[in-house]
């Protein structure tokens, strides 16, 4: 199988494998009107198996939710097809509309057009809460 390489665009790569399209959906890709390669269960010396999304798109994508849904990751930014700068994403202080709060008497369960937002309240044990109700939020 041969996938292009990509002249400017992102490649998120050390995915847990199976775990591609649900990035792919977090980060709204079907949104874009880019190339995109999603690479399943790729051969790895670190992981063994692991998926890989390549996207040529110039334009910078909110990466931020990374660092919530798959902080292992390492993103490669790509210009004129090379890597000019390679991290792994950090923990953002706040996440809107990721997860939902579960609490049934949560102010977001009855007002539908309030968005869900947690806030990171213990970064060494990744906890985030619900900024109406202190609830937890459920990974």
């Amino acid at each position: 199988m041969t996938v292009d390489e990509i002249k400017t665009g992102v490649v998120i790569d050390h995915i847990e494998a199976g775990k591609a399209m649900e990035i792919y959906r977090f980060l709204g890709l079907d949104k874009l009107d880019c190339p995109i390669a999603i690479i399943k269960n790729a051969l790895s010396k670190r992981m063994a198996r692991k998926d890989i999304i390549k996207i040529d798109h110039d334009e910078m994508i909110d990466l931020r939710v990374l660092g919530y849904i798959a902080p292992n990751v390492t993103v490669n930014v790509i210009e004129n097809g090379k890597i000019v700068k390679k991290f792994h994403p950090e923990l953002p202080e706040e996440i809107v509309d990721i997860v939902k709060c579960k609490n049934p008497r949560c102010i977001t369960s009855t007002e539908q057009e309030l968005s869900h937002i947690f806030k990171l309240t213990d970064k060494e044990n990744h906890v985030y809460r619900c900024i109406y109700c202190e609830s937890k939020a459920k990974n």
